[in-house]
């Protein structure tokens, strides 16, 4: 096995060298010159990393052998693309590497070598195995910023355990708080909410060590556990009544008391009254000015349990005699702040997302038509361009190798053992 800090072994046949190893990508935007070595699969690293390349880093995506990163083989496929990997990896470069072999171990640390960030995203040990662990790696290059995500931590009691955003969202209080009224059992967030606070936080953490490294901190190792970043994100809003400590704390309304989706008599509707004023608007626009006007539902008499369900109900009646469509046009118009339903599909077709150019189109020479979500960050000064589209399974193993400086014969070596795809 190679050792991480020597200079890779050559072959007979021939060898790569790093010769090209300066190359960066050019891509516009504020990152761009900033080089992303991922080793990260599913959600909560490759969007992470993606979303750096999206701002103009080069992330080279560096896959297992055979089939290459697990979210490849999920449901929603097409000629070798799956939805889950195009929605997380567009804008990256990708390779395949056994990183089992000694071959592709070797050529895992040239790539490091050129590298400003390693990510990786898995269990507690693993890396270390596979001699690509922090201390491996910074022996290799110093001034890397080597990023891992954990399920619950690098110890503690589960650290070893299988983790997946359900179980996160159970254990850190998003599954308590997704409670109807209507219907008195929690439920989950029925998407990866967790696996996507995890990436967004990783993605800010490796953005502020990159800065942190430019002002002399040098390298440093950026930590985040899945267990971590969900409660983080559930607590600003979720934690509430938790967060000042003592029996005189006046615990009367949280804001998850106010989210409402009431029926009209043709659907649903979502409508959000944080303040008197609004109440007061929402009475108006069902036909109840003669709540909007009592007295019994201002200041703090208004707070009265009686009161309360008296708004309530009035409020529940008057949307049920509405058409969704007409229930939206009377709140919009009191200047409520209220939205129908949308089906995934009205999604796409969205007047204001529309206008916000939020949703991309495009087709992709094998896989074909293909959406994503627009970036949601825009830069004024350092505007980024349209990243690539998600990589088929190693379209881009010639163009690294050139990169590296490996010769023919020694590229025709590395295809012949399967140590590259």
């Amino acid at each position: 096995m190679p050792t991480p800090g020597r200079a890779p072994r050559t072959s007979r046949a021939g060898s790569c060298n790093g010769a090209a190893r300066a190359k960066r990508n050019g891509m516009p935007g504020p990152l761009a010159g900033i080089r992303i070595v991922d080793v990260t699969e599913v959600i909560s690293g490759p969007l992470a990393t993606m979303i750096l390349a999206d701002q103009g880093a080069d992330v080279v995506k560096v896959e297992p052998p055979r089939y290459g990163e697990e979210s490849r083989q999920l449901a929603n496929h097409r000629a070798g693309m799956a939805a889950m990997y195009l929605n997380c990896n567009h804008g990256k470069r990708s390779i395949g590497i056994d990183l089992k072999t000694p071959e592709g171990l070797e050529l895992m640390y040239e790539l490091v070598r050129g590298a400003d960030v390693f990510a990786q995203n898995w269990r507690p040990g693993a890396a270390e195995r596979l001699r690509i662990g922090e201390a491996d790696l910074r022996r290799v290059n110093p001034k890397i910023v080597y990023a891992s995500i954990s399920g619950y931590g690098d110890d503690g009691p589960y650290a070893s355990r299988r983790g997946y955003d359900p179980i996160f969202q159970a254990l850190t209080g998003f599954v308590a708080a997704q409670m109807n009224p209507e219907i008195p059992i929690p439920d989950l967030v029925r998407n990866a909410v967790v696996d996507k606070a995890t990436s967004y936080a990783l993605a800010q953490g490796i953005t502020a060590a990159l800065l942190a490294r430019e002002r002399g901190a040098g390298g440093q190792h950026v930590r985040i556990s899945m267990l971590d970043a969900g409660l983080a994100f559930f607590w600003p809003d979720g934690m509430l009544r938790h967060s000042l400590v003592g029996d005189d704390v006046e615990n009367y309304s949280v804001p998850g008391e106010r989210y409402q989706l009431l029926p009209t008599s043709d659907g649903r509707i979502v409508l959000w009254t944080s303040t008197t004023a609004q109440i007061h608007a929402s009475l108006r626009a069902v036909g109840r000015d003669d709540l909007a006007s009592s007295p019994r539902h201002r200041g703090r008499e208004s707070l009265e349990e009686a009161n309360l369900i008296e708004r309530a109900e009035a409020l529940r009646e008057g949307l049920a005699a509405l058409t969704t469509d007409e229930a939206y046009r009377r709140l919009i118009d009191h200047e409520v702040a209220a939205a129908p339903v949308l089906t995934h599909p009205q999604v796409l077709e969205d007047a204001q997302l529309t206008h916000n150019g939020s949703i991309l189109e495009a087709t992709h020479p094998v896989y074909g038509r293909y959406r994503r979500a627009r970036p949601a960050v825009r830069f004024s000064v350092t505007t980024t361009g349209d990243t690539a589209p998600a990589a088929l399974y190693g379209d881009h193993t010639e163009e690294i190798l050139d990169e590296l400086g490996c010769t023919a014969e020694r590229k025709a070596e590395l295809r012949a053992g399967r140590v590259v795809a």
